[in-house]
């Protein structure tokens, strides 16, 4: 008897999301996948990106043990996962605290997002990753029960599943929902990634801490990162529907201009100006965010969406990749659970079940971490349009009532994927149906 052909997965994207997905796969003996990525290389932008406890222990099992090794994963040497700091006095005003009891190789850690992505890339094989391929389209096939994927340069797959994990500037989630994307929230980023050699002579409460310094009006990140590398991340916060907002046009991962970043922070405390003049360079990063989306199921449940591409939040809350991991191992979980290995069972009812028990175990904690970022960015332009310098008590007030990002970071995705797996059996269970 001839064996059933192996379901196929097309992933748009080999950012965090994509890989993470893609990693969650490849043991699955009846899944083939394939990554299709726009770039004619893998180059991962931006600069920094950090990863919770829980995030840490996804990626432990998903195999990836490679991006927990202290060479490029930062940990603050206090165990405190952020330390917040006065902008002219540079006191410690406050800091976030893990929750539950957290081995140190879980707390929370920084990389530079192009180790984390060769760490992800190392497992998966480089044939599984097609380079300079565009998503244009996808439409349900009926003649071959699948979804045809077409691409820019005129070719085409049929996949049973398509993954779209292409970031914030989605193209898969464009076409999907047109009108969807992120709009600019009015803060401009300027980052920049460095040897920590060129601030040896700072205290080891800056260097081997992550700190994050806040202002009337802006404020100023810092922390090491993996491999002998060092970040910071400053800004500039404008109406964004103000007429003559500074950085209404700017492109994401541009030029900066470092003298300028100096003169926004001339003021503040001199450890702050020492880092941003020791800054060879910055790049800028306009900061946009979108709109919950209604669904993220598309093409008759044969399409869904992961990462910035299904919710573009911006950043904000050091989430981005925290998200993007979890995504991609429960969309991959969510086909374990549905096409077990040895099953024969490809219906159309099967496809959606999978991509329906993914999106219940995912969208309901990205819509709120949607929430909360519009809920701040919303405050964010009060401040700016009312026009009245905050005084040293609101500032110090507003640290105090900042969000707790643990809830983020220390989320159980594997609990809630083991929560949904158990009410879909007790909903489809016979005593159910009286």
């Amino acid at each position: 008897m001839e064996a059933p052909r192996k379901l196929s997965v097309a992933i748009i994207g080999a950012g965090v999301a994509g890989l993470a997905a893609a990693v969650g796969l490849k043991d699955h003996p009846d899944i083939e996948y394939q990554v299709y990525e726009r770039a004619g290389r893998l180059e991962e932008i931006g600069a920094s990106i950090a990863l919770g406890p829980n995030e840490l222990r996804t990626l432990e099992r998903l195999g990836v043990v490679n991006a927990l090794d202290n060479s490029i994963a930062f940990r603050n040497r206090s165990g405190f996962p952020m330390i917040y700091r006065h902008w002219r006095t540079n006191e410690i005003t406050s800091v976030d605290s893990h929750h539950d009891d957290v081995e140190r190789r879980h707390r929370t850690a920084r990389f530079y997002r192009a180790d984390l992505q060769k760490a992800l890339l190392a497992h998966v094989p480089s044939e599984k990753i097609q380079l300079k391929k565009a998503f244009a389209s996808a439409t349900a096939n009926s003649s071959t029960n699948s979804v045809t994927v077409s691409f820019e340069d005129g070719s085409s797959v049929n996949a049973d599943v398509l993954l779209g994990a292409d970031g914030i500037r989605s193209a898969v989630r464009r076409y999907f929902v047109p009108g969807s994307g992120p709009k600019w929230t009015g803060w401009v980023a300027f980052r920049s990634v460095f040897d920590v050699k060129l601030l040896e002579d700072l205290d080891d409460a800056i260097l081997n801490e992550a700190n994050h310094w806040w202002g009337p009006d802006r404020t100023f990140f810092a922390s090491r990162l993996g491999n002998g590398l060092f970040t910071i991340v400053g800004g500039h916060y404008s109406d964004p529907y103000a007429p003559d907002a500074p950085y209404r046009g700017a492109t994401w991962n541009s030029d900066g201009d470092v003298n300028e970043m100096r003169q926004y922070y001339k003021d503040w405390h001199p450890v702050i100006r020492r880092m941003v003049d020791a800054s060879p360079y910055t790049r800028q990063y306009p900061n946009t965010a979108a709109s919950a989306l209604d669904r993220w199921s598309f093409c008759h449940g044969r399409a869904t969406l992961a990462g910035d591409a299904a919710h573009a939040h911006g950043g904000t809350l050091a989430a981005g990749g925290s998200l993007a991991i979890d995504d991609g191992y429960a969309f991959a979980a969510a086909l374990w659970h549905v096409f077990p290995p040895g099953s024969t069972h490809r219906a159309t009812y099967d496809f959606k079940r999978a991509l329906s028990l993914y999106e219940r175990v995912r969208k309901l904690r990205t819509d709120r971490v949607i929430s909360t970022v519009h809920a701040g960015n919303k405050a964010t332009i009060s401040r700016i349009r009312a026009g009245k310098e905050e005084t040293d008590d609101q500032l110090r007030e507003r640290v105090k009532n900042r969000s707790d990002p643990f809830w983020i970071h220390e989320h159980d995705v594997q609990a809630v994927f083991a929560k949904a797996v158990a009410e879909e059996i007790e909903l489809n269970s016979p005593a159910a149906k009286f």
